[in-house]
């Protein structure tokens, strides 16, 4: 009884400012979502379709990103190679003329060990550049959009013959803009649908979102989910103990790069539409934006903070127009805004976090 009343006693009394302080950035984006809602006044049916599709379509991409913070490697920008991976797999499976699930179902066999390649050539290279795996990521996705254009415009139909005239350019080397997917489109969305009025929910999609959710919860509470922790908290404590900490920190991204992958055909099945060269580019970006938006840091992250900040994300992604448009007579206001806070927010973590380390 004594015990128990002193962890009682130990517990800290609720505190609003601590609140505050401890959920500032969602909390500041839940402000912003439900005033551009208010002044979006978009139907309210339309506004929760808009949110089901949009957190259906990007909620596996952002989840990717847990892994590697929790293994103290910070966010992953490299997901990129992992939506590149998925684009390859369609293009293939696009050009073969497969349809509906039996092609959506080959295209992830085709992606998971590309997926699982890319992601190990990344962990090495993040295991070289120790400490600053966040703007190798970024060089990473730079670098690696120059080889995955090469790829495209002068690989496919100039070194690999590719006769098939929807898909190349009219001079009959390199890929259109645009590869259309409309054979594999809603595959996974349409397997099983509930419908009510103007909203729709792609019941399998979220399955598989929480099937990944699951998994992730009792991925680290197995061994393997036990050594990422002790990675992110202490290299040389984990290296003490025992564990392989250069083979960690690759499953890692590993774990990151195929799921960004899988990610991306969930992404790419729902538009219906590759647009070749464009895709995969803000894959990254978006997605860190959303983690952070939740309240994630570069050195923890959850799930409900991953869920979370699709979600207020995405929303000011719809409102985000028509309330510039209403206050300010001009949408292209709206656009700003979410593009300032998409980037402004993957800059405040950064500085926040050199800070803290400074401070450590």
């Amino acid at each position: 009884m004594m015990e128990h009343k002193a962890v009682e006693e130990a517990k800290p009394a609720f505190s609003l400012g601590r609140l505050l302080k401890n959920h500032a950035v969602p909390i500041l984006f839940i402000i912003i979502c439900a005033l551009g809602s208010y002044y979006a006044r978009l139907p309210l049916q339309f506004l929760i379709a808009e949110i089901i599709t949009r957190m259906a379509r990007n909620s596996f991409l952002v989840i990717s990103l847990i892994i590697p913070i929790i293994a103290g490697m910070g966010l992953n920008f490299g997901i990129v190679l992992g939506a590149m991976a998925a684009q390859f797999a369609f293009i293939a499976t696009v050009f073969w003329q497969m349809q509906g699930l039996v092609g959506l179902s080959v295209t992830v066999l085709l992606t998971i060990p590309v997926a699982i390649v890319f992601g190990w050539l990344t962990g090495m290279l993040f295991n070289r550049t120790r400490g600053k795996e966040m703007i190798t990521g970024i060089i990473l996705s730079f670098f690696a959009n120059g080889l995955y254009q090469l790829i495209c415009l002068w690989v496919i139909g100039g070194l690999i013959p590719f006769p098939d005239e929807t898909m190349v350019l009219p001079s009959g080397v390199g890929l259109r803009n645009t590869v259309n997917l409309k054979a594999m489109h809603y595959a996974l969305d349409n397997i099983i649908k509930w419908r009510h009025g103007m909203i729709s929910i792609p019941v399998m999609t979220f399955a598989a979102v929480a099937l990944l959710c699951v998994g992730m919860v009792y991925l680290l509470k197995t061994k393997l989910g036990q050594d990422f922790r002790a990675v992110g908290q202490s290299q040389q404590i984990a290296r003490v103990a025992g564990i392989n900490v250069d083979k960690v920190r690759i499953l890692a991204i590993v774990f990151s790069t195929v799921l960004a992958a899988l990610g991306q055909i969930i992404f790419l099945q729902n538009l219906g539409i590759l647009t070749t060269y464009g895709s995969h580019v803000q894959v990254g970006t978006f997605a860190v934006a959303a983690i952070l938006i939740g309240g994630a840091s570069v050195s923890k992250a959850t799930i409900g903070q991953a869920l979370l900040g699709t979600f207020l994300f995405h929303t000011l992604f719809i409102v985000s127009p028509l309330a510039g448009k209403n206050l300010m007579g001009n949408p292209q206001v709206g656009e700003f805004f979410r593009v300032f806070v998409a980037y402004g927010v993957i800059g405040v973590a950064l500085a926040l976090h050199a800070w803290r380390g400074r401070g450590k």
